[in-house]
């Protein structure tokens, strides 16, 4: 089965049919969706403003893959950090991994992001890239102010329904109409 890169590769290409470029968008997000797969293309037809009728604008699949790759490769990068670091901490004979618990290998749970399955509407206001970036600089023990996910000085810790900050956190704290109204014309379908 092809990669990332490879249905990337066709998300740009002009000669294919708007159905099929969007099939490998979708395609790629079963790859990388660090909001979950849902709420992540509900992000990306918000941020890339991908329109329902998919002909009407061919290039907001572009920005929505441009995105993610760009994500992407900030955490791939992470992954690399975070492999040399276990090696080190293996040779040094610590079995167990020290600091902070890597982002993307938390359960649904406990995951920053565990009210955005419940709602996919729900996710932080940010880019994809800035998200990464954030959870990165938590991985790599810095002291962020405000929730974890999003920045959001309002609260201390969000993702799960009524505990966290008021901009990614369930709907009972309003999260879901603060992240519609920033997209603009974009759909909220899901590619349930």
């Amino acid at each position: 089965m092809a990669g990332f890169r490879t249905h990337r590769r066709l998300v740009h290409d002009d000669g294919l049919p708007v159905h099929r470029r969007h099939a490998a968008l979708r395609t790629c997000l079963t790859r990388f969706a660090p909001y979950g797969l849902r709420a992540t293309y509900h992000h990306l037809t918000l941020s890339a403003r991908i329109p329902r009728r998919l002909d009407a604008a061919p290039g907001a699949l572009v920005r929505a893959v441009e995105e993610l790759h760009e994500a992407r490769v900030l955490q791939l990068a992470q992954l690399e950090r975070y492999a040399a670091r276990r090696r080190a901490e293996k040779a040094a004979g610590r079995r167990a991994p020290g600091g902070p618990r890597a982002w993307w290998e938390a359960g649904w749970w406990e995951a920053p992001n565990s009210a955005w399955l419940h709602d996919p509407a729900c996710h932080p206001p940010l880019r994809l890239p800035e998200y990464v970036r954030r959870q990165g600089a938590l991985l790599d023990g810095a002291v962020l102010a405000g929730c974890p996910a999003c920045g959001d000085n309002g609260r201390r810790r969000c993702g799960r329904p009524g505990t966290g900050s008021p901009s990614c956190a369930g709907p009972a704290d309003g999260c879901c109409g603060r992240a519609r109204a920033g997209g603009g014309t974009g759909s909220t379908r899901s590619p349930g």
